[in-house]
This record gives structure tokens, sequence and C-alpha cells, in this order.
């Protein structure tokens, strides 16, 4: 009886339960609630599991449904230029958000080394997206690779026409496999956010945070603007569609995105969620691989601009206006051009230092804190990705507007044409 009254519930009141719940034992329990992260560890482990196949299928099933090249096309360059659109927008509101508020004042943590990183030019960053090895990228989850290589596959296939059928049918098998794994690792979603939320609440508690709270509270403020009012607008005016119905079946990906501070991570919840607003499954397995790596307002626009602003502040530097455009420009172009680099947030931000000349150091004030920040940043980065595919696809019919407001989740795919 319980379990049937558990299955009628829809799953975005499951994974906000386990939100909420989470967040109230880390407080009742405080630093003890460590030892509730296995929970979220499985969790993150079985999502990672799926990540490469899971992309690797998806990307290929995308170009070769997608018919002619010429559409291809169409729909990469759509899609690249939403990514660099939300990306300038997101700088100039970390700006804003920046300059408006005090971030700076007498900081009691900051305690962290920071790491001097390798951070490649952009030479070598078009190199390393080839993998010389495809068998080792997928090994190591290396998804830039892995889209490089499966969209290459993908074209591939449909150079080669009839002769490509049975690897084509083999690998549209193994994404249809991929996909029902996804919906069976997915249902231990709640219990993963409760693990997680618990952990983080109880490892750094409200009052550590107190002393770096102006610069957190600057990021979730410039994160939300730009969630609700940038991804809202262009819903609701780009593409005519309902935000509140986008931000009500967006709900589980942006928990699990938050909780887990992982895009990568969060594909299967965000494909999962575009699946019930209607997307197309050949668009959304092209498009959310893609943005994941490549789509970073969080990080690369919102983070750094207010970072910066935050930094030279506590270091007492005033930036004049060529700063503020500078550390724009940065930002956007860093976001696509540091891709598939680990730690991809903080290089960003040292690259944007570097170019107006604030002290490297400055990192080790933020730091300490970068998870809570972190968890918003991926929050923004997924529901762009989310949004983008939602706009494009209904500009290219590659979305059903009936299923999007639909309160049912298909149990497959619906054909759009």
């Amino acid at each position: 009886m319980i379990l049937k009254t558990l299955n009628r519930i829809p799953f975005w009141q499951k994974v906000i339960a386990g939100f909420v719940l989470g967040t109230l034992t880390g407080v009742g329990l405080g630093e003890s609630a460590v030892m509730l992260k296995p929970l979220g560890d499985l969790f993150i482990s079985a999502i990672k599991m799926l990540v490469a196949p899971l992309v690797f299928c998806a990307i290929v099933v995308s170009i070769t449904s997608l018919g002619s090249q010429g559409n291809l096309k169409r729909l990469s360059f759509k899609t690249l230029a939403m990514f660099m659109f939300t990306g300038t927008i997101a700088s100039f509101i970390g700006l804003t958000v920046g300059s408006l508020m005090d971030m700076g004042g007498n900081l009691a943590l900051a305690t962290s080394e920071v790491r001097e990183r390798d951070i490649p030019g952009f030479a070598q960053v078009l190199l390393n997206m080839i993998p010389v090895n495809p068998f080792a990228s997928l090994a190591d989850g290396n998804v830039l690779q892995i889209i490089v290589f499966a969209a290459l596959v993908g074209i591939a296939i449909n150079t080669v026409g009839e002769k490509a059928a049975p690897l084509k049918n083999a690998i549209e098998a193994g994404a249809e496999v991929m996909f029902q794994l996804t919906r069976m690792v997915l249902k231990l979603t709640p219990i993963g956010v409760f693990g997680l939320m618990a952990w983080v609440v109880g490892e750094y508690g409200l009052s550590t945070l107190l002393p770096l709270g102006k610069f957190i509270l600057a990021i979730y403020i410039a994160a939300l603007i730009h969630i609700v009012f940038v991804y809202g607008g262009l819903v609701k005016f780009a593409a005519g569609l309902s935000p509140l119905k986008f931000f009500r079946k967006a709900i589980p990906a942006q928990i699990v995105a938050f909780s887990t501070a992982s895009s990568f991570g969060t594909l299967p919840a965000s494909t999962r969620c575009t699946e019930a607003m209607g997307v197309s499954k050949r668009y959304s397995a092209f498009v959310l691989p893609l943005g994941a790596t490549m789509n970073m307002d969080g990080c690369g626009g919102i983070y750094p601009a207010i970072a910066a602003i935050f930094i030279a502040q506590i270091y007492g530097i005033s930036l004049d206006m060529t700063d503020y455009m500078l550390i724009a420009v940065t930002a956007t172009v860093a976001s696509i051009g540091t891709a598939g680099v680990p730690g991809s947030a903080m290089v960003m931000l040292t690259v944007t230092l570097g170019v107006i000349g604030l002290p490297l150091e400055g990192i080790a004030f933020i730091a300490a804190i970068d998870r809570i920040v972190d968890m918003i940043r991926t929050a923004t980065n997924i529901t762009g990705d989310m949004m983008t595919a939602v706009v494009i696809g209904k500009s290219e019919g590659q979305l059903d507007v009936e299923q999007f407001y639909s309160d049912e989740t298909p149990v497959q795919q619906p054909a759009v044409s």
C-alpha cells in the first residue's frame, strides 16, 4: 500500500522532498551528517557510470536521425549562437550585481592553498578535442573527446549510407538500452539528493559561511536573475511557451545539478526533463551533452565576473570600464576555451584575473566555499541547456507543444517531424 502511494507521487516532488529532508538533517546532525555522504556517493557513481556510453550513443543517434547535412549545420549554428548569446548576458549580469554590492570586508576564512594550473592555449584546446585513442576517452570519461568522436562517427554513417545500416541499428539499440538504464538509475535521485544535501549542510554549517555570505549571496542573486528573467524570457518571447511550465518540468534536473554540482552527472536527469517537455530525442541528445561541455553561463559568465570584482574589493584595487569589458569578453570566451579541463570554473577565473592584472592569490579567499557556489553555477548551466533545447527545438520543429503542456511524462519520446 505504501509503495503504491509513493509510486503515485510525481518524480519532482520526491526530489524536492529529498532536498528538504537532507537540508534539515544536515542542520540537525551537524558534522555527524557526514555518515550519510555514502548515499550521495552511490548516486553520483551510478550516474557517472551512464555518462560515457550514453553520450556516445545519443550523439551518434541524434546526428544520424537529424536528416540532411544542411539541417544539422543549421541546428548546430543556432545552438552555438544561443550559447554565446546567453553567456554574454550572464557576464554583464555578473558585473552589474558584483559592482552594486560591497562584498569586501574582514574575512576570517582564507586558508585554502592556491594551486597553479596549467592553462592550455587555444591551439592546444583544439588538439585536445581529438581523441588519440577513442577507447581511452570512453574509459576516462573525457566527454569533449567522446562528443567529437561520436559526431564524426555519426557523420560518417550518414555519408556511407546503406552499407553502414547494421552499425547504425546497433548503436540505436544501444541508445535505447542506455535510456532504459538511465530511467532505472534515476529512481535513486531522491535518496542521492538527501545524502548529498545532508553532508553539504552538515559539513559547512551556516556559521562557517557567514564571513563570505555577501559573495555567495551575489552569485546566487545573479544566477537567479539569469535563470528567471533571461531563460524564462527566452522561453516566453522567443519560443512563445509558458515559463512556469518550463521551470516546473525543469525542477528535477535543477535539483540534481544543485546537489551534485556536476553538469555531466546531471545529463540523465536533464534528458528526462527535456523528454517531459516534448523535445525530440534526436535533438536533446545533441544539445544536452554539447551544452554540458560548452554552455557555462554560471561557471564562465557570472562566477568569474563577480569573483574578479570581489577579489579586487578585498585587495583595494579599483576597476575601470575597460577592466569590466575585458572581464566580460574573457569570461565568455573562456567558458568555451577551457571546456573539458578539470576544475574548469577555477581555470576560467585564473584566466580572467590574469587578463586584468588581479592577484591570483585572491582565489584562496573563495576556494574554501567553492562547493557552495558551484551548486548554483551548475544549476544555472543545466537550466540554460534545457532552455536551449526548448527554444531552438521549437524553432526547428523538434518540440511537441502538446507534450510541453501535458502533465504526463511520455514512456518514450514522441516522434516530431
